[in-house]
């Protein structure tokens, strides 16, 4: 990737950042006003919704970020940070993987 192409992905990168933490502010500040005053019951499919998109918008937030600090660095940098960024994708969406790894290792 050239120099410029890589500058314009990190404004690309920033500026969806700024959004999503925005967003994730004001669902994480709904979700705490609505479990302090109860304005709808905990098992409404609303509060449900902004639950797991607070969960899931974090984890576009540590990848967004995390894509923004590594455009600048070298290949060993960014394919780190891709592998770890996998590693926490694989293991957040399929959580029984890490027993079924560890339970494939002949001990």
């Amino acid at each position: 990737m050239s120099k410029d192409f890589r500058m314009q992905l990190e404004k690309i990168f920033d500026f969806l950042g700024e959004v999503l933490a925005f967003v994730i502010a004001v669902f994480w500040g709904f979700t705490l006003l609505n479990t302090n005053f109860g304005w709808i019951s905990q098992d409404n499919a609303v509060i449900h919704f902004f639950l797991i998109s607070k969960e899931l918008l974090l984890l576009v937030l540590v990848g967004v970020v995390g894509l923004e600090a590594t455009i600048k660095r070298n290949i060993i940098i960014r394919l780190f940070f891709y592998v770890l960024l996998a590693v926490l994708i694989i293991f957040h969406f399929f959580p029984g993987t890490y027993q079924q790894i560890i339970g494939s290792i002949p001990h």
